[in-house]
């Protein structure tokens, strides 16, 4: 770099621009892992020239200064420090060997224990009891000066007003204020019925809340403590501060404990380990887990859990030295929409996507994201040359959140939803009433090549070697119209194809031959049917049994099938009405595929001890696969949701289950069992006796 002292200096503005953005504002305009990156190319630049170090350096101090606010500042008993982080294993790793070697050449020798404790994604505040008594909240701020929000914070059902037990004469703990998801959710809704009241009285409608942090920091930080009490925040505490009145604990975790025993809230996955390889396992547990909670994490914080030898480690000017910050892999970056673009479905919907600049996000490089509808785009307000933010969490479709405002360039156009097909150059129709475009013509070649490999794909037929790829090809070459031609493939003229040799050739052959023998409702779900799903289909053939009966009930008919509405019902009865689509149909029942559900043998059914009722499986069972106990529940009647509801009949937990369902089941007062009672709710229909509900 040829001017580090200017590239300092750009570094520490932005850095102080986000952090009044984050902390005062609680508006942040860049993901975390984005505002990361930047500090920590600062660290290096000052490490690499210190004599540009300064003391007012972001680097060397927690949080940002208090701006113009209408809360009073508060002064911290204790500073409220923010923690250096660990970006993956070999960071996290390398601050455990640096923690043993400070504390091995101050002769302690005894192994360190860590206490590993889930980082909640809200705002952190420090709360203060006197002789028991609910007196004081403060925000982080600076680290020595917060906000007061001793009112707001105060509504807050997890904060207890009076602590049991035998409080001290000062009880400080610190922890962190957040939004859990379904209240965030609660949230949006709300928000979103109020713009539509406030649209048809041309009122401006209010920003629609885009994640649950800010919403949270935003929730707290409101004139009325009315409204916060509203938005249903919640509090874990972390840490104990300024203590008064009773010896400290002489460890974290047991610090913790005593803490809970008083009535403050302490979080339950919070695990105090011997060794750094366990503390790994618990990372990678939680970065596998991460949203099966009921609230937002971006990592785990580690934390030496004696306090002696925290008072060895000491600190840095920010930071504590005793404690590291492993972040789980971010799930929003920023990026550059370089386009908009619109890809055409088997059913003729047009979806438009953004083309983005690769970036890294949710542990994968993205490169696009779904835009989902025209109302979308335009609600969202993002334009071709944008620097937008692009969200990725676990296994969830990459979405684009929104463009970052204040960088974006003069002269950008708003986007506009094309007229035509970009495949075929037919007109894209609107229905009233819906928000999807979708184009009129059936021959589309977009839509063909998505409907046969629908057809192909593992959730339909199934097969193995005809993917998007080689459909492509086999449509430019003629050997492909339409799904019923893939029974009529001709191998000869594909075995002179490059790539494809005497074994590839057998290989395509016998899974289009094995494809003859996938269920009706595959072949169902296969026909591209709109609105019509894989469940919907097994239902169709549950009742019906023959593709003949399906093809000839009328609406009302299939609408009466429970689970099935109307909407399916006359999108499959106008399916089957069609001719080109009875002509396709009668083709592959020539080359053989199954027409038929397996006869029912009457004499094996089992008993319907769950008829009509709703189980839910989370966790791994001993004697069961997760679709063997869903199997296990259809099969008596019952119904297997993914998700736990008023009408859950109960809550069968194995090892490792999830903890949102968990805590929904509690809240809703669903019976919780295990394997053991599990089978026998199987035999009898009946819950095991002694089963509490939660």
């Amino acid at each position: 770099m040829s001017n580090p002292a200017s590239r300092i200096d750009e570094l520490r503005s932005a850095i102080r621009a986000h952090d009044d953005a984050y902390y005062g504002a609680d508006a942040p305009t860049i993901p975390d892992a984005d505002y990361d990156d930047l500090v920590r190319e600062l660290r290096v630049l000052e490490a690499e020239h210190p004599d540009l170090v300064t003391p007012d350096s972001p680097t060397r101090r927690p949080g940002a200064a208090q701006g113009p606010t209408p809360f009073a500042p508060v002064k911290h008993s204790v500073p409220m420090m923010s923690l250096d982080n660990a970006m993956d294993f070999d960071e996290l790793k390398a601050w455990g060997e640096r923690t043993s070697k400070r504390l091995e050449a101050a002769g302690r020798t005894s192994g360190v224990r860590y206490t590993c404790e889930l980082k909640i994604d809200g705002l952190a505040v420090s709360i203060r009891w006197e002789n028991g008594v609910y007196v004081q909240a403060a925000t982080r701020g600076d680290g020595r000066t917060g906000e007061d929000v001793t009112a707001n914070v105060g509504v807050i059902a997890t904060v207890p007003h009076q602590l049991s037990g035998e409080p001290p004469e000062v009880l400080e703990a610190r922890g962190e204020v957040y939004l859990p998801l379904e209240a965030f959710r609660e949230l949006v809704a709300r928000t979103e019925a109020d713009n539509d009241e406030a649209e048809r009285a041309g009122r401006k409608p209010k920003p629609v809340p885009v994640n649950p942090r800010n919403a949270g920091a935003g929730s707290l930080r409101q004139k009325d403590s009315s409204v916060t009490a509203g938005r249903g925040l919640s509090w874990w505490c972390y840490q104990l501060g300024e203590l008064v009145g009773a010896p400290h604990p002489p460890s974290h975790s047991e610090a913790l404990s005593w803490m809970g025993s008083l009535g403050l809230p302490i979080n339950p996955e919070t695990t105090t380990f011997d060794t750094l390889e366990e503390v790994y396992d618990f990372c990678e547990r939680w970065e596998a887990n991460r949203h099966d909670l009921p609230y937002e994490i971006d990592g785990i914080v580690v934390k030496v859990d004696d306090l002696e030898s925290r008072e060895v480690l000491g600190a840095t000017a920010k930071a504590p030295r005793w404690a590291i910050a492993y972040k789980l892999p971010p799930e929003e970056r920023t990026t550059t929409l370089v386009d908009i673009q619109v890809s055409v479905g088997r059913t003729g919907r047009a979806t438009p996507f953004a083309v983005l600049e690769p970036v890294f996000v949710g542990g994968s490089t993205v490169s696009m994201a779904t835009l989902h509808n025209e109302d979308q785009v335009a609600l969202k307000d993002v334009r071709p040359g944008d620097t937008v933010v692009v969200r990725k969490a676990g296994d969830v479709i990459p979405e684009v959140v929104g463009p970052v405002l204040d960088v974006r360039p003069d002269g950008l156009e708003p986007w506009r939803f094309p007229r035509t097909c970009p495949a075929c150059g037919e007109p894209l129709v609107r229905a009233e009433g819906e928000v999807d475009h979708r184009c009129v013509n059936a021959e589309c070649p977009a839509r063909r090549l998505a409907r046969i490999s629908h057809f192909a794909s593992r959730g339909a037929m199934d097969i193995e070697g005809l993917g998007e790829r080689q459909i492509e090809l086999f449509l430019d070459l003629g050997l492909l119209e339409d799904v019923a031609d893939i029974y009529a493939l001709d191998l000869a003229a594909v075995r002179d194809l490059d790539g494809y040799g005497d074994r590839a050739v057998a290989n395509l052959s016998a899974a289009i031959e094995a494809s003859k023998q996938r269920p009706l409702a595959n072949l169902l779900f296969g026909l591209n049917i709109v609105h019509l799903g894989p469940t919907g289909a097994q239902l169709l053939v549950e009742h019906l049994r023959t593709l003949d009966a399906i093809m000839a009930a009328d609406p009302e008919e299939i609408a009466g099938i429970d689970g099935i509405g109307p909407v399916i019902a006359r999108s499959v009865h106008d399916f089957f009405a069609d001719p080109a689509n009875r002509e396709l149909v009668a083709r592959l029942v020539e080359a053989g595929v199954t027409t038929a559900a397996p006869e029912r043998d009457d004499s094996q059914q089992l008993e319907q001890v769950l008829s009509g009722r709703s189980v839910v499986v989370s966790g791994t069972l001993d004697g069961y696969t997760r679709d063997a106990a869903s199997e296990a529940i259809t099969a008596r009647g019952g119904k297997a949701p993914g998700g736990v509801s008023k009408s859950t009949l109960a809550l069968v937990v194995g090892d490792s289950p999830g903890a949102s369902k968990v805590t929904k089941a509690e809240k809703l007062g669903v019976p919780i069992i295990d394997e053991e009672g599990f089978e026998h709710l199987l035999r009898t229909g009946e819950l095991p006796d002694g089963t509490n509900q939660a």
